[in-house]
């Protein structure tokens, strides 16, 4: 049993913006931050294919109980120790979000426990700088639904530079649908397994608008050289491609990123989000951090890719300083922006 006083605090997290669904419990005390569980549980599609919003609802409906039952369990807590009930308001598909924020609601009514909404990116964020001890790093969040260059500034982590159009994590996720890749991990992954065994740089477009990038170009292009490379005479593989797509998109990312270090005057880059497990990805941007004598963060899949704890994390920082979301309020957004968030646990 976790200990309960005045003095610490426990939150469950609940997330499911996209095809993971994730339930975290967390106990911060005033000097740490203990996780006491992190479970997630993925749909995943077949190849060559998406997940539906539909599809990816019914699978969180199916799953939440049986997860938090077992996140309960692995925390060793009961309902009674619990503090508040997080949940992810957003960005993110709306049926899978409603879905959980349903849950969420459920719990909250059936415990007794107030709810606190917390935004998505923030998340990631917060747990991102928790985990690496980054103290004001640039960050860059890349994940399959967004794709932004933030800094922190008067209690707001502002946004200098964003995708215009989708983002690197989908483009790199269409782009597996095209090679009818498997999703299991997932999309990216498999993408990257494959860039490791590539050697052939071939001419994609590079589209960087000041602190603006733009991937469905590039996305198309790929799409085309598939297309050519099921025709007599390609001399070039799949894994020629998928090198390609990677070092391409990534270098605009370290683009992007690197002037926003020199904008701010930052020495250090903290990515989240689930692109951000990318070992290609942290290879490159440590390689430029390196070169301005600064230095690169990340964690591994248990904190990129979308979960549970980062959610009760940052919910409960939220928590502490006063947060509630009433259960009327208690709604969920696909369109959540990061800066419309009042970051006022950090000084």
């Amino acid at each position: 049993m976790a200990p309960k006083d005045k003095s610490s605090w426990i939150a469950l997290g609940c997330e499911g913006s996209a095809n993971k669904l994730g339930i975290g419990v967390i106990l911060h005390t005033p000097t740490s931050t203990t996780i006491l569980s992190n479970l997630r549980h993925t749909f995943v599609s077949p190849p060559g294919t998406g997940f539906l919003p539909k599809d990816t609802a019914h699978h969180h409906r199916t799953h939440f109980a049986s997860l938090a039952l077992a996140a309960l369990r692995e925390a060793r807590i009961g309902p009674a120790d619990v503090d508040c009930i997080c949940y992810t308001r957003g960005p993110g598909m709306g049926a899978p979000l409603s879905s959980v924020a349903v849950a969420a609601r459920t719990l909250s009514l059936l415990w007794g426990k107030p709810l606190v909404g917390v935004n998505h990116c923030v998340g990631h964020i917060e747990m991102g700088r928790e985990i690496t001890g980054a103290d004001n790093p640039v960050v860059l969040y890349v994940s399959g639904g967004n794709s932004q260059v933030i800094a922190y500034a008067e209690q707001r982590y502002r946004i200098f530079g964003e995708t215009l159009d989708i983002a690197v994590g989908n483009c790199l996720d269409r782009f597996a649908r095209t090679l009818r890749i498997s999703n299991d991990p997932a999309p990216g992954y498999n993408i990257e397994q494959l860039a490791k065994k590539g050697s052939r740089l071939l001419d994609l477009p590079y589209t960087v608008k000041g602190m603006d990038c733009s991937f469905s170009g590039i996305l198309a292009a790929a799409d085309a050289l598939a297309a050519a490379m099921e025709g007599e005479g390609a001399d070039f593989t799949p894994e020629d491609l998928c090198f390609t797509l990677q070092e391409t998109v990534f270098a605009m990312l370290v683009e992007i990123t690197e002037r926003a270090m020199a904008h701010v005057g930052s020495s250090q880059v903290l990515i989240v989000g689930g692109v951000g497990s990318n070992e290609r990805l942290q290879q490159m941007m440590g390689h430029m951090a390196r070169e301005r004598g600064g230095s690169v963060f990340a964690t591994d899949e248990r904190f990129c890719i979308d979960n549970g704890i980062m959610i009760a994390h940052a919910g409960l920082l939220a928590y502490r300083t006063g947060f509630r979301t009433p259960i009327a309020e208690s709604t969920c957004t696909q369109r959540f922006r990061t800066d419309e968030v009042l970051v006022n646990w950090r000084e």
